[in-house]
This record gives structure tokens, sequence and C-alpha cells, in this order.
């Protein structure tokens, strides 16, 4: 149902809408529509889908969140390099422990 200059009345709001930017294949939606709807959380199969698409996919090797205390030096010169500072320090540091086993 589109109108040239209709009015949509939403929680006490009242928005013109433009029957130019209405799309046709999408209506708006009715009370009925709504009264019939489920949120995505209470479906199931949806749900697994969408918390598994969340956030970084993860690691076989996780790191470990650590507290150290590094000299003023090593630390300025790491975030200096830029953006991933503390995969490179983790790099130098893993190659250390290569070449001392």
């Amino acid at each position: 149902m589109i109108h040239k200059q209709s009015e949509l009345k939403y929680m006490n709001t009242t928005q013109k809408i433009n029957s130019e930017k209405t799309d046709n294949e999408n209506p708006e939606w009715t009370d009925d529509m709504f009264s019939h709807s489920r949120h995505a959380a209470d479906i199931p199969s949806l749900n697994k889908i969408v918390k598994a698409s969340r956030g970084r996919p993860k690691s076989d090797k996780t790191k470990k969140p650590i507290s150290i205390r590094l000299s003023e030096e090593v630390l300025e010169y790491f975030r200096a390099t830029g953006k991933g500072w503390q995969t490179r320090l983790d790099s130098v540091l893993k190659d250390y422990v290569n070449s001392h086993k």
C-alpha cells in the first residue's frame, strides 16, 4: 500500500513517507505482521548461525593475556613500529625461545 504523501504513526511519532523511496517488494509491516513476528533469538537454528558468525574466528593456538614490565626503550621501539606491535614482540620472543632450545 503506497501513498504519495502518507503518514506513519509509530510509537507516538509521525513520519512522512516518500513513495519514491518506498520499496515495493518489501512493504511496510502491518500490526498483524508484527503480532506474528518472532525475535531472532527465539529461533534456535537462526540463533546458532548468528552466534557462530560473530567476532574473530577461534584460533587453535590461543594466547594468554598477562601483565609484563618492559623497559621504556623496548616498549617505545615496538610501539613505534605501529599497529600489531604486540604480535611482533611475541614473534621476537618466540624466535628467542626457539634458538635457545
